[in-house]
Parts: structure tokens; sequence; C-alpha cells
């Protein structure tokens, strides 16, 4: 413990240069004291560091050394190509792993390759949840992460839509889509994986049972075609509609690529209000109400009848809900007591 706490206190000093005795401290988490006694140590080792004091003041190695012990351990070496991604890595219970390796790596690079890496991490960053979520609050990820690695099966309770079932699970990977943990897994009697939320595991109990990987399996394969099969299936009606030009704006916000897509090959040529005439794929019913109602008077339906009579139904009620009340009267329509 002691020993990989000195290495880490050496590569820190040797990707950024001069550190105070409080800031290696929060780096290591342990206290100033802790890092004092390690300076030491690492003295009496023959270590080419030195500190000066004062407020620009701090410790750093002597200029030109560099330590080659950056050797990975196994764990940091599978956790290899989670490095990019240290918010689902800490996810999965591997951000201490990830947090060491991108040290050892750092500190592994020569001294150019180091200032262009940190610029990296310095102006770009990536966050996988989308604007209108913070993505999936997962209490058993850590746990399904685990299961994936040794290859054993797990039993859970999972709240599908027809209801809460129990299943015995073989997951073969983990997809993160869009903030969204999935478990890719199969089950017994089952013909192929399926993918299932995450968060929707209601308990989990992890057995001591192994379970043989489908050989050859590509997990980023089996997803695109997923996803593939779910657009396919998505949207499996129709929807005429007139777009005004702020509302086709708006619909590029808010609707999917298909959507966006559909309206620009299908869109007549503007009427002198600037509306449009476009054909639209729709899921149902449901979910183009809901959807379209979030353009407000900048869409019209005019076909399916159905969809169009659900919207004009709920444009009668909030017309209703906000018409001008008589004074005294309460919203709801009642007078007061």
């Amino acid at each position: 413990m002691r020993a990989g706490r000195l290495l880490s206190l050496l590569m820190l000093l040797q990707a950024h240069g001069r550190m105070t005795a409080a800031q290696l401290a929060e780096r290591l988490e342990v206290s100033t004291r802790t890092v004092y006694r390690d300076i030491e140590s690492l003295h009496e080792a023959g270590v080419p560091l030195y500190g000066e004091a004062g407020h620009a003041g701090g410790y750093q190695l002597v200029d030109g050394w560099r330590t080659r012990l950056t050797g990975l351990t196994a764990q940091e070496a599978e956790r290899l190509f989670l490095a990019g991604l240290p918010g689902p890595a800490a996810e999965l219970g591997y951000g201490a792993a990830v947090a060491a390796l991108q040290l050892k790596l750092h500190a592994a690079l020569p001294p150019e390759l180091a200032e262009r890496a940190a610029r990296i991490q310095e102006r770009f960053h990536l966050d996988t949840p989308n604007w209108y979520a913070d993505g999936d609050a997962s209490p058993h990820l850590a746990e399904v992460a685990e299961a994936v690695w040794r290859q054993r099966r797990i039993a859970v309770r999972y709240r599908s839509w027809t209801g809460e079932v129990d299943r015995v699970l073989e997951p073969y990977g983990l997809v993160l889509k869009g903030g969204r943990w999935y478990a890719v897994a199969g089950r017994s009697g089952r013909n192929g994986p399926a993918a299932y939320r995450v968060n929707q595991i209601l308990s989990l109990t992890a057995l001591d049972e192994e379970f043989p990987r489908p050989a050859g399996f590509d997990l980023p394969g089996w997803w695109r075609a997923h996803v593939l099969r779910f657009r396919a299936g998505l949207h499996r009606d129709d929807a005429t509609v007139r777009l005004s030009r702020r509302g086709r704006g708006r619909l590029r916000e808010i609707a999917s690529e298909l959507v966006v897509a559909a309206v620009d090959e299908t869109a007549g040529p503007p009427d002198d209000a600037g509306w449009v005439t476009a054909v639209i794929p729709i899921e149902s019913l449901t979910h183009a109400h809901g959807d379209l109602l979030r353009l407000g008077a900048d869409v019209e339906v005019l076909a399916p009848a159905a969809l169009r009579e659900r919207l004009a139904a709920t444009a009668a009620g909030l017309a209703a809900l906000y018409a001008p009340r008589p004074a005294g009267r309460r919203a709801g329509g009642q007078a007061p007591a």
C-alpha cells in the first residue's frame, strides 16, 4: 500500500512539476503529515527531489530525472479502454483503477506528449447523458459489471413492460447509451441475448455459476444490429403535418434524426406564410400526440384524423383552462365560498 503511494507521489511530481504538500495530500487522499514522511523516505532512497518554501513553493524532481516504475497492474491493464470515460468508469466501480492508470500513462509519456495529453483533457470533455436527464441511477450496476467480468449468472427481479418478473441472466456485456446502462444478457431457453435496462433491476443476487460465453460474440456488432431493429420497429405509421418555419426549426431540436430526415425529403415548397406540408413517421397516436404538442401552434396535423382529433381536443381543453375568468372565480370554475 505504501509502496504504491510512493510511486503515485513520484508520478504526480513527474507529471505536474511542482506541487505543494497540501496538493499532494489531496490527490493521494492522505494527510500532509503522511506526505512529509513519504518525501523523507524518497530522499533516503536517493530520489533527487527538493522542496522550496514560500507562496510559490512546493516539491519537485530535479530537472531531467524520470522514474521508469510505471508498469501497469493487471487490473489497470484490464481497465485501459475506460481511461477516457472517468464518469462511467466510476459508476462501474473502476474509478480508482482508471485514475491510477491515467496517472501512469501520463508519467510514462515524454514531456512534449504529456503536455499535449494534458491539453486535451483540459479542452475536451465527454458528457454522456442528454440535456434533459442526468443518466440512470443504477444501484446494481457495479454488481452487473462484476458478473460480466467474472462470467457468472445473476438472479434478478426486473421491472419489465408487463410488470415485475424474476430472471436468471447470463450477462455478456454492458452498453452505455444516452446516459443509460444496458446489460446484454442471455437466458436459458431463450434464443439469443436481449438488452435489459440496468436501472430497472430491482434486486440482484450473484450466483456462483459460471456460464459459457457464446464463441465469437461481438458486443458492438450485436448492439448496432439491436439499434437498427429497434428503430425499424419504432415507427409503424405516418402522419401528414403542416409546419411553420419556426416549427420546422424546433423539430430539429426535439425530434429524432429519422423524423427530421422525413421532413427534409417530403416537404413541399413553403406557402405564402412559410408553412410546409410533410409526411413524418410516428410510433403510435399516443407518442405522436405528446411529441407534436411540444410544437404548440407551429404544427397542424392533417392526417390521420384520429391524431388530429386528439390534438384538437387537447387544444380545446387548454383554451378552456386558460380562458379569462370572471372576477372572483377560482381556477377550475369554482366561485369562492
